[in-house]
């Protein structure tokens, strides 16, 4: 147990039972506290706590960690979760409450039943990249970072946490630009990003399938005028043909054909 499942991780118990352990096993190390038992049928090793001190409750952190290191499950940190987690979060709330989650499956329902001060929201991540936007070049870092991907250390033992990289996480929460996310919001968090990647925007814009997500960006990104704007080349990004209707009573901007609000001045 102690080599199988790591302090804090959680498994659930199909995983246990391939790893040899029954269900009166595991009856037995909860009995002992060699297990918590998290939810029916999901448990995790404990985390040893110092004389007085209460033993440490679930981290949102720990379930993904064990999904996608544990389980096999490669589900992402993505959108204004992992937005925050690299260092936006002055710019967002200053606590999460929406866990954003993308993959191709839906994960376990269990993880919607756990008892944790966060709530996962889960994303389909080919409607917004495809299969080949989602599939990693190579296990490398360098693979990650092609497809809009790092991984960074959390926690006591530095598990590897995998999120979308901040040029593929300004379009995942463009995405959910007005039903989950403000114009506003959106803006004020696009005037800080001067220092993404146009390499690996080229790379999403390209395969990227939403119209309305790529015209946004664009429309941003010349509000601001980054520097790394000049360096895209959009004779390859498809922004489809049309008018597309982002907010009702809005105003139609010209050269995107999008409608935004009467409040923002498209020219900055």
């Amino acid at each position: 147990m102690q080599r199988s499942l790591p302090e804090g991780l959680v498994a659930d118990a199909a995983w246990l039972e391939k790893q040899g352990y029954s269900r009166a096993l595991r009856k037995k190390y909860v009995a002992r506290g060699w297990l918590d038992k998290v939810a029916r049928g999901v448990y995790r090793r404990p985390v040893p706590k110092l004389t007085g001190e209460a033993r440490e409750g679930l981290r949102w952190q720990s379930i993904v960690i064990s999904l996608q290191t544990l389980l096999g499950c490669s589900y992402t940190v993505g959108g204004r979760t992992a937005l925050e987690m690299q260092g936006f979060a002055h710019y967002l709330s200053e606590r999460h409450r929406e866990i954003h989650l993308y993959g191709t499956h839906k994960p376990p329902g269990w993880i919607f039943k756990l008892k944790l001060e966060d709530r996962f929201v889960f994303h389909n991540a080919d409607r917004l990249f495809g299969s080949e936007g989602n599939r990693p070049k190579g296990h490398s870092e360098n693979g990650l970072l092609e497809s809009g991907l790092i991984r960074q250390p959390w926690g006591q033992w530095e598990w590897p946490l995998t999120m979308s990289s901040p040029e593929r996480a300004i379009l995942e929460l463009l995405d959910e630009v007005p039903q989950r996310e403000t114009f506003h919001q959106a803006d004020v968090l696009m005037e800080g990003l001067r220092n993404l990647s146009p390499r690996r925007l080229q790379t999403l814009l390209n395969v990227c399938h939403s119209i309305k997500v790529k015209r946004l960006f664009l429309w941003f990104a010349e509000r601001h005028q980054h520097p790394w704007l000049k360096k895209l080349d959009r004779k390859h990004i498809d922004l489809g043909k049309g008018k597309r209707m982002l907010v009702r009573g809005g105003k139609l901007d010209p050269k995107f054909k999008i409608t935004v609000p009467e409040s923002i001045d498209a020219s900055g």
